[in-house]
């Protein structure tokens, strides 16, 4: 209602209002009608008084008020602990499951496994040669499931071709393991739990890249570095370049009778092929010849192996008695004289002879390191022979290195 404008005047009602207060309810409000919630005496299920709303959004949002440093910086600090644990535990599961699998790891604490499983004298030995090697692994030209298949004309997919589980260093160690020991395809390959053609692609692989890798460095050396790492053992024979030995291997019987009679040697009374190798009077090897049909001549293969070239009139060599090479080389030759026979021998070729018997057992330790690859005490299967002068070169060319790398020329 409008208030009069003065004390006399008379009220009246606001546009649109509508009276609600007569004599007849007292004047009065009709009471306002309570809900269900307020009927019942409580709340709603699901709702929620205003105080109690606050209440839950002030605890909703208690993550936005900013922590106090010192309790970041302790969850910080524990963070970073269990971080440093988590890393440590890794590595020592890593180096528990290394050791445990056969490899190079497992062995790596002792020098006297290292030398029966490669025939490298220590385990740093064997560090320092990886070092030199492992450079030129990305760049390894591989023997794969798919090329082995190509050479016998067989077609497989390309999902056939398997991926060696083996890291590079163990598979030079399995290589070193199948030279040093000559341990079958089939041990090998319980050994290391891989597939029996794997290991025969992984020896083919290595047996290529170290061929190629260790027969690119110049082996032959110069009359300075001969002289420089001569033995005390060589003073009345210093001009001793290279001693020369034939090594010969066995082999399978050839089906062919022509082939049978070729690599017949009548000294092992077998079938062999035979190499033949230089030796520095410091026991550096300094030319491996490849392998020959074990029938062919002392001079027939120092003719084909090419180191007569290399050979000058003011040098020697050292052979063995039954070596009879003397009118194939140009320079002079150091062997022991064949004593039985001769009524009287003078003085001076005694003496001649032990001194240079001597010197031959001196140098036979040296040859020796190459015959203790137990490989080549077992029969040459006819399936390798167009591998073998690799396996060959390559066990001839590692005893320079497995006991630290011997002298060579630049």
């Amino acid at each position: 209602m409008k208030e009069p404008a003065s004390e006399r005047g008379r009220r009246k009602l606001r546009k649109l209002s509508v009276p609600v207060l007569f004599e007849w309810n007292n004047y009065l409000f009709k009471p306002e009608r309570l809900g269900m919630c307020e009927r019942s005496g409580g709340h709603m299920k699901g709702e929620t008084s205003q105080e109690e709303k606050m209440d839950v959004s002030l605890r909703e949002h208690d993550y936005a008020l900013a922590p106090a440093h010192i309790v970041v910086d302790l969850i910080h600090s524990e963070n970073e602990t269990l971080r440093n644990e988590l890393h440590q535990l890794r590595r020592q599961m890593n180096d528990l499951t290394m050791r445990q699998r056969f490899g190079i790891h497992r062995f790596s604490g002792s020098d006297e496994d290292i030398r029966f499983f490669t025939r490298f004298s220590s385990y740093d030995a064997l560090m320092r040669f990886w070092d030199l090697i492992h450079p030129l692994v990305p760049f390894m030209v591989r023997v794969t499931k798919a090329q082995t298949a190509a050479e016998r004309s067989v077609d497989v997919t390309e999902s056939d071709a398997t991926v060696n589980s083996l890291q590079p260093i163990d598979e030079m160690f399995l290589f070193l393991n199948y030279l040093a020991l000559g341990s079958k395809l089939r041990d090998l390959a319980h050994k290391y739990g891989i597939h029996q053609s794997t290991v025969s692609r992984i020896i083919i692989t290595w047996s290529n890249c170290l061929y190629a890798v260790l027969g690119s460095v110049r082996i032959w050396m110069s009359e300075e570095k001969i002289r420089e790492h001569l033995p005390a053992e060589f003073k009345e024979y210093s001009d001793t370049r290279v001693i020369l030995t034939c090594m010969e291997l066995k082999c399978q019987c050839p089906s062919s009778l022509l082939l049978q009679s070729e690599v017949f040697s009548s000294y092992k009374s077998h079938r062999t092929l035979k190499g033949l190798i230089g030796i520095a009077p410091h026991g550096a090897v300094t030319f491996v010849s490849p392998l020959c049909p074990g029938s062919i001549s002392d001079k027939q293969i120092l003719r084909q192996s090419g180191i007569g070239s290399l050979l000058t009139p003011e040098m020697a060599i050292m052979v063995d008695r039954g070596f009879l090479v003397d009118d194939v080389v140009p320079c002079k030759i150091y062997k022991p004289a064949f004593l039985s026979g001769k009524d009287k021998t003078p003085a001076s070729e005694v003496r001649e002879t032990q001194a240079t018997a001597h010197l031959r057992e001196h140098v036979e330790c040296h040859i020796s390191k190459v015959k203790q690859h137990k490989f080549f005490d077992t029969v040459i299967p006819l399936k390798l022979f167009g591998n073998i002068n690799q396996l060959y070169t390559v066990a001839c060319l590692l005893t320079n290195y497995e006991n630290g790398q011997l002298g060579q020329s630049s």
